[in-house]
């Protein structure tokens, strides 16, 4: 979570390899709000969806979460394992660590729980997005996001 606690919450169910949750990431990048990421990362529509998943969870093991999450939606082209280990190095994390945490079984037990409460919520695209109180299936519209 991030922002300010007296600001707007948003609820933001995404996936690193989707295109429309890279707009939807554009669009809350500068907003005043409190933004939750949870993932709904899921295979089947994308390839690495899960692997960009356990990434970030693992930079995140780091205190790097959120540089992580921001780096893959604007560098999106890049998500390869040599892109990751470059982009913790940008970040100053610990490249072994990184490597190891990603693949842990309670990385991958965090993004599991993540995937499983979305589906429960509703959630069944990328990416699905609640603002005070208001379900978006896909990218919010550029109206319905708190501006300062």
């Amino acid at each position: 979570m991030r922002g300010d606690a007296g600001a707007p919450l948003v609820l933001f169910y995404g996936d690193f390899a989707c295109p429309r949750c890279v707009l939807g990431h554009d669009r809350l990048r500068a907003a005043p709000v409190r933004l939750v990421f949870r993932h709904l990362a899921l295979r089947a529509k994308h390839p690495r969806a899960l692997a960009l998943a356990h990434a970030a969870e693992a930079a995140g093991l780091q205190d790097a979460f959120w540089p992580f999450h921001d780096s893959l939606y604007e560098d999106a082209g890049r998500t390869d394992d040599p892109h990751l280990w470059a982009r913790c190095e940008r970040l100053g994390l610990d490249v072994a660590r990184f490597d190891a945490d990603r693949r842990s079984d309670a990385v991958a037990a965090r993004v599991a729980g993540d995937v499983r409460d979305a589906l429960r919520a509703g959630a069944t695209a990328t990416p699905t997005v609640w603002i005070g109180g208001v379900r978006y299936d896909g990218p919010p519209p550029v109206e319905a996001v708190p501006h300062a």
